[in-house]
């Protein structure tokens, strides 16, 4: 979900070293004027200084935001004076931020502190030396390399505007940067071949296999040469003949040619040296690093043991509601048999990619219809069903989500993947859409992002325990929203859920117990009815990106308690569009801080129910 935003999360985007600059005048301001600003009034700077000097210093995040005013920057993402200048800003606002009287904030400020210092320090900790040894080598991956995820930023169907003259002259310059940071990435590769750090053979496979696509056919097939094969009406014949020579040289002559360079490296040089054991624990410095990863994507404490025994005891569970499903539909054999039937039977697949649209379509306007039952707050953003681009499907997920604009502007759009149609089960159609679209990601990031009283970085920014903990959420919203009557579409809401839950436990079966990719495949074709395809996909962005799938789960179960909490608590007087609101309207945040403010909502929703019985005498 949200490709650039997980990317940011492991690269940081950078400018120019000359026109670098760090959080350090900003926030010593904001320390300065401590003594006479109001606590609030400092806290409010030091998130605008903050915002400003991010911006700075990663140009693209303007860009997804609807910012085009430094849109020919790409950043290096990948130099040691980015980092370096990461490292000063985080430690530059931590300063500033201690320096404010946090008891002297409203509630909701409160929990702006709690957040931005979480973020900073997990932010902080992430540039410390031992564990930059072990990410920094490992540039990209074949589940969010910029290789790919810059190709499509050029290609006029993703963030960045192709609708004036600056827009393509922009994106021009930004070919050449592209250029530039494939050729780094063979030097940071070549850093790790040195130390022992270096991506699994699987990887690197899969990242060689992306490197054929966006230079097969040639220039003229190169999906970065879509924006001049149709221009706005505006636009001069000139300038249009101008541009496509500019274009045809920028892909021809250097775009591809590093692609093809970073393909070679890989294919001759890397892929020999590369590791045959998937998991972190193999590498150097990998089991710290994984440490890091499974608290700075769960935002809890839990250890990878700890998170492997929940994950085993929520697919007991879930076990227990697919049997239930299986006596409902009448199903004569033994789950491995149920589960095959739900593999291959032509009933529960799509006759076509477009049929796989329409049922979403379908799904959506059943939803949109009962949705005003559960919140009192709803998006304006517009939302759009996509297929997943062509060059990508092969190793995306099943579905995904890509924030709009806060003005609307351009759409929050919701991706779903037909490659391999006939590995594609209709039956998940329900409980996908309910995550990735509404009342999912689409109402998290929208909502956020639409509240211009939060500051940037919770309307922007955010966790994946938050974020995927709520699509999670989401799913199990289907029965109060009408969903899951077919008792097919609940079986394909346990088999989301069950994906979940053998994430905990696969991710960290591989990458702290040493489990083997096919190890990893068979325990999820054991335990849920999902094809080889799938499950295979699966585990092989757990490789890619370890600690990042464990999020949902956490985030979800912490979610779904806090629920329960509230529920026990107000009983009767539990109004579950307040308890939404209230989870939602502030960004996402850490499980700890988002605890916090769920406990001081319903203290003060008992206060008031208990006021209100003794003004009327009850």
């Amino acid at each position: 979900m949200r490709a650039f935003l997980l990317l940011a999360a492991s690269l940081i985007a950078i400018v120019p070293a000359a026109a670098q600059t760090t959080m350090a005048p900003a926030a010593g301001t904001g320390t300065a004027q401590a003594g006479t600003q109001t606590p609030a009034a400092a806290l409010s700077a030091l998130f605008a200084a903050s915002d400003a000097d991010s911006l700075k210093r990663n140009p693209l995040y303007g860009l997804f935001r609807g910012d085009t005013s430094r849109a020919d920057q790409l950043g290096e993402m990948i130099t040691d004076a980015a980092f370096a200048a990461e490292k000063r800003a985080a430690e530059s606002e931590l300063g500033a931020l201690a320096a404010i009287d946090r008891s002297a904030l409203t509630a909701d400020e409160q929990v702006s502190y709690d957040t931005f210092k979480w973020q900073r320090e997990t932010d902080l900790a992430g540039v410390q030396p031992d564990l930059l040894a072990a990410n920094l080598p490992r540039p990209i991956d074949h589940f969010f390399g910029f290789h790919n995820f810059i190709a499509e930023l050029q290609s006029g169907e993703s963030a960045a505007p192709f609708k004036s003259l600056k827009d393509y002259e922009d994106a021009l310059k930004r070919h050449d940067q592209f250029a530039l940071l494939l050729d780094l990435s063979i030097l940071r590769f070549r850093q790790g071949m040195k130390t022992g750090v270096v991506q699994p053979k699987l990887v690197v496979n899969n990242i060689i296999d992306q490197l054929n696509t966006p230079t097969t056919g040639g220039t003229d097939a190169s999906i970065m040469m879509k924006p001049v094969q149709k221009f706005p009406n505006d636009i001069s014949a000139a300038d249009q003949a101008r541009l496509k020579a500019a274009y045809a040289k920028a892909v021809g002559e250097r775009v591809n040619p590093a692609l093809l360079r970073l393909r070679d490296f890989l294919k001759v040089e890397y892929l020999p040296v590369a590791r045959e054991a998937p998991g972190l624990g193999a590498m150097p410095g990998g089991p710290a690093l994984y440490r890091y990863l499974v608290a700075a994507n769960t935002t809890t404490s839990l250890t990878p043991d700890e998170i492997h025994n929940i994950g085993l005891s929520d697919v007991a569970r879930i076990l227990k509601g697919m049997d239930e499903v299986q006596a409902r539909v009448g199903f004569k054999g033994d789950r491995a048999a149920f589960f095959t039937q739900l593999r291959t039977d032509p009933r529960f697949k799509f006759a076509s990619a477009t049929a796989m649209g329409d049922a979403f379509r379908d799904t959506g306007k059943s939803v949109d219809a009962v949705i005003g039952q559960l919140f009192d707050t709803l998006p304006k953003s517009p939302l759009e069903i996509r297929p997943v681009p062509p060059h990508r499907e092969k190793t995306d997920a099943g579905g995904s989500y890509q924030g709009g604009t806060p003005d609307g502007s351009r759409p929050g759009i919701f991706y779903y993947n037909s490659y391999d149609l006939p590995s594609r089960s209709n039956y998940g159609v329900e409980t996908l859409f309910l995550h990735e679209a509404v009342p999912g990601h689409h109402f998290q990031v929208s909502l956020a992002q639409e509240n211009e009283k939060l500051p940037a970085f919770q309307r922007f920014g955010g966790n994946t325990a938050f974020a995927e903990g709520w699509g999670l959420y989401a799913e199990s919203l289907g029965p109060e929203l009408g969903m899951f009557k077919d008792p097919y579409q609940l079986q394909g809401r346990y088999e989301d859920e069950m994906l979940r839950a053998l994430r905990l436990v696969v991710d960290t079966g591989i990458h702290s117990k040493g489990w083997g990719r096919d190890q990893s495949i068979d325990y999820m074709l054991a335990n849920s009815s999902m094809s080889r395809t799938d499950a295979t996909a699966e585990v092989e962005r757990y490789i890619a990106i370890p600690g990042q799938a464990l999020a949902y789960k956490i985030g979800q179960l912490t979610i779904s308690r806090l629920r329960a909490k509230a529920e026990k608590a107000l009983g009767s007087n539990f109004n579950i569009k307040h308890f939404h609101r209230e989870v939602l309207m502030t960004g996402a945040l850490p499980m700890a801080v988002l605890e916090a403010k769920i406990d001081r909502w319903i203290a003060g929703s008992s206060c008031a129910v208990g006021t209100r019985m003794l003004r009327d005498g009850s």
